[in-house]
């Protein structure tokens, strides 16, 4: 992976901890020259997941929508530096469509509202075989164990194919979960989805 989407919380959460996994997510992908595609913003976890990329001498791409720009206040400089590129684009639906052309693979980081759907809609289009790039969950803190938690029971009530669920990769440790990334093979696209495109 060159380029790795990174979806996380405006806000930082309670725990220190929560910062201190972006911070070092951010260090990891600069030390292994793998650019870092976010939504732009200087705040929460995005701005110490920028911030820290930045710092270690890494790429940061960022993508925000007009609207937002003063709320995230964008393009936020580190030592004197600012963000390597950032695009300023007309919504939250061309950003994310923008973010997801441009990564390799997609990670989130604990967040809230946006971040849930963002990783959500990200799985939507790769079980529609949208695309075959890797997607995977920091599961900091046991943040995301009741989201996985839904996913097996939605395997279990028949709503969701068991290949299709195995697409959340998921680890509380970055290393790991950047190695099961990059060895990710998407599933052909369902059965089911061919049989839907026939009708």
């Amino acid at each position: 992976m060159k380029r790795l989407c990174v979806f996380c919380g405006s806000s930082e959460g309670h725990a220190p901890l929560y910062r201190a996994a972006a911070e070092h997510l951010g260090r990891l992908l600069a030390r292994r020259g793998v650019e870092l595609v976010y939504g732009g913003g200087n705040i929460g976890l995005m701005g110490a997941l920028a911030d820290a990329c930045l710092a270690a001498g890494g790429t940061v791409i960022g993508v925000i929508p007009q609207a937002l720009t003063g709320k995230e206040v964008a393009g936020k400089k580190v030592d004197h530096r600012a963000l390597t590129r950032l695009e300023v684009v007309d919504s939250m639906h061309t950003r994310k469509a923008r973010m997801a052309e441009l990564a390799d693979g997609f990670i989130a980081l604990p967040g809230g509202f946006g971040t849930l759907e963002e990783f959500c809609e990200i799985l939507t289009w790769g079980q529609l075989g949208f695309h075959g790039k890797p997607m995977g969950l920091l599961n900091i803190n046991h943040f995301y164990d009741p989201l996985l938690a839904m996913f097996d029971r939605a395997v279990a009530d028949g709503f969701l194919r068991p290949e299709n669920r195995a697409m959340a990769l998921a680890s509380a440790d970055p290393e790991h979960l950047l190695a099961a990334m990059n060895a990710y093979q998407p599933e052909p696209v369902s059965q089911w989805l061919k049989e839907e495109k026939q009708l």
